[in-house]
């Protein structure tokens, strides 16, 4: 349930294996423009996003994956993103990433909750608070 780093670039462990990060209904972004686009879709279609920021060497990250792969196919009502924090440094930056894995939950482009950490069961619980919100505002 740790935080993996502090800042980009720890720990990096070159020989460890790839996590698909994109499995389930999640999304990679791996553009800015990527990113607008995907924030863009989810406001009009009435979708709450939620963005895993993460890294491939981290191992909360990697422990997390499967689940939150899990919860997106289990929450289609949510829209599901990933963006690695060495592929966007910059722009994961500017979200003041302190440590990997961090969620947020965004309505219409603007951050309404956080998580930081791999918390299991405090991002089910979240997932599942925003998605029962969404199914009743329809």
């Amino acid at each position: 349930m740790g935080n993996c780093a502090d800042k980009f670039g720890n720990d990096k462990n070159e020989g460890d294996h790839p996590v698909n990060f994109g499995g389930g209904n999640v999304q990679l972004v791996t553009t800015k423009e990527g990113w607008d686009e995907k924030l863009s879709e989810a406001s009009r279609v009435g979708k709450i996003v939620v963005a895993n920021f993460s890294a491939t060497w981290c191992g909360p990250c990697r422990i997390i994956a499967p689940l939150y792969s899990e919860l997106s196919e289990k929450h289609p009502s949510l829209m599901f993103l990933t963006v690695d924090v060495d592929e966007l440094t910059e722009f994961s930056s500017s979200w003041d990433i302190r440590a990997t894995p961090t969620f947020f939950f965004l309505r219409d482009g603007k951050q309404i909750d956080k998580l930081v950490g791999a918390n299991k069961p405090e991002l089910q619980k979240k997932i599942v608070t925003f998605s029962d919100s969404v199914a009743h505002s329809n």
